[in-house]
């Protein structure tokens, strides 16, 4: 032992280790000896502490970079040929992922549709990744499977159930991953596969390409002209959007570094005819907090192509149409609500739905509950929108009976508190599901109505002496 000490004393060290509740390595150089077993341990009590490093240790990998520096002074010896591998313990956890080292990503292909921090790329990992967005709380797939390790533990010391949850997340954006590419974006609404997937879960580490490829965003996408329109000169509305982006956005990425303002000046510079309102960097804001800026914005097209475009028209037909068919869902579904805010409160439809609809409930719903109500609104269309409506009459229904004027119950709506909501994600979305509506039918009005709108509104022609008046909507009498 004392050659080995003084070996071990003069000769070069380096050392390996990471947060990972396991030891490191303290590899120590040893000069040339007899060969000796391939592989011999040896505890010493009288072994004297090595210095501790002046420089940090750094650990590499395709998808994450640890540093250590600090490490305990109870050392095991491993001796391999002419070289002592010291086993160090760390005082403290340094990794994201808190297990061992079978937690570390393996290398994985360049063009792979999975985040650098995806569970799939390693054995054992909760952790998915997406950046902030207003009131930011880490949000997951719908099954609990948010940012980190829920239990903080060692892989090798998590319940079994932790370690079955961890990978029933990572075989469901595999899945994911495999259907992206199998099934064409223009066809991924028409699979009951897909709808079944999005209805089990998106997974936080893979949902920007999901939404992209439920808006079918390659469809619209051109290549260069994003970059074309931004340069182009300030729309009128420029100042707007900037206020309200700082507002809204306050502290977050997409605020600071000014790409939600570029995307919306890029927007409504290749739709002129479109009228600015908050709402649109409310949605705007939301695919940001998921994509890439580019990415975002041609999700962003296909969104408002698809779903919502009508919404911010000079003409508030579409939002007339949906409100109203709104009030008569919830007349449907509880009629004691329905009289309470529509008839004695006076409550317009329009007053409760525009806040929600013109923002996709970015304004109602805390970050990991709005996510999951996306995931679905992507698959479903603009019906999804009255379920989660309704649902949130639902969670509100005994505050709104018991609300005395008309701006507390619009303030409760817009404002619902968290704790009236279910207990999880998926519990909400999955009482949108239990409301009494028929999908197809309200589709079937929503086309029916609008077009009687407009007939009216065409026939009806303004004149300085007789101006037209305001196009009334017959509702059907049957419930939905």
């Amino acid at each position: 032992m004392d050659e080995q000490e003084s070996s071990s004393a003069t000769s070069p060290t380096s050392e390996c280790g990471g947060g990972f509740g396991t030891h490191g390595l303290r590899i120590s150089k040893r000069s040339p000896k007899p060969p000796i077993a391939p592989l011999h341990l040896v505890t010493s009590a009288s072994h004297q502490p090595y210095p501790q490093a002046s420089t940090m240790a750094v650990i590499h990998s395709p998808t994450l970079s640890m540093t250590t520096s600090e490490f305990t002074t109870e050392q095991d010896t491993v001796q391999v040929q002419d070289t002592d591998f010291e086993l160090i313990k760390p005082t403290f956890p340094l990794s994201p992922f808190g297990g061992s080292f079978e937690s570390l990503p393996s290398p994985v292909r360049a063009d792979t549709f999975l985040r650098a921090d995806s569970p799939a790329l390693s054995t054992f990992s909760g952790s998915s990744h997406r950046f902030p967005s207003p009131g930011d709380v880490s949000p997951s797939d719908g099954h609990g499977q948010g940012h980190g390790s829920s239990t903080g533990k060692p892989a090798r010391d998590r319940d079994p159930k932790d370690k079955e949850s961890v990978e029933a997340h990572r075989q469901r954006e595999l899945r994911w991953v495999s259907a992206m590419a199998s099934i064409p974006p223009s066809q991924a609404r028409k699979s009951k596969k897909v709808r079944k997937m999005v209805l089990d879960g998106v997974p936080a580490s893979v949902r920007y390409q999901v939404w992209a490829t439920l808006a079918d965003s390659k469809g619209k996408r051109m290549d260069g002209l994003y970059q074309k329109l931004v340069q182009r000169e300030k729309v009128g509305a420029w100042r707007e959007i900037e206020h309200d982006v700082q507002n809204a956005f306050t502290g977050m990425p997409q605020a600071t570094d000014g790409s939600l303002a570029k995307l919306l000046h890029a927007y409504l510079t290749m739709v002129p005819d479109l009228q600015y309102s908050r709402g649109l960097a409310m949605i705007a804001g939301q695919l940001l907090a998921q994509s890439p800026e580019e990415d975002a914005f041609w999700t962003f097209i296909s969104l408002m192509d698809t779903h919502l475009r009508p919404y911010f028209s000079n003409s508030s037909v579409q939002l007339e149409v949906d409100a109203s068919l709104f009030g008569r869902a919830l007349e449907n579904n509880d009629a004691q609500l329905a009289k309470k805010v529509f008839g004695e409160m006076a409550i317009e439809p329009i007053l409760v739905c525009r806040p929600w609809f013109t923002t996709v409930f970015a304004d109602a719903l805390p970050p990991d509950y709005l996510v999951r109500v996306w995931d679905v609104f992507l698959f479903e269309g603009v019906t999804f929108l009255y379920r989660a409506g309704l649902a949130l009459f639902s969670c509100m229904r005994r505050t709104l009976l018991q609300s005395t004027s008309p701006e507390a119950v619009l303030h409760v709506l817009s404002c619902p508190p968290p704790d009236a909501l279910p207990a999880s994600p998926d519990g909400f979305v999955e009482l949108a599901f239990t409301v009494k509506l028929k999908d197809d039918d309200v589709r079937k009005q929503r086309s029916k109505l609008e077009a009687q709108v407009k007939r009216r509104t065409a026939h009806a022609r303004p004149s300085p002496i007789s101006p037209a008046t305001p196009a009334t909507i017959s509702l059907p009498k049957h419930g939905f």
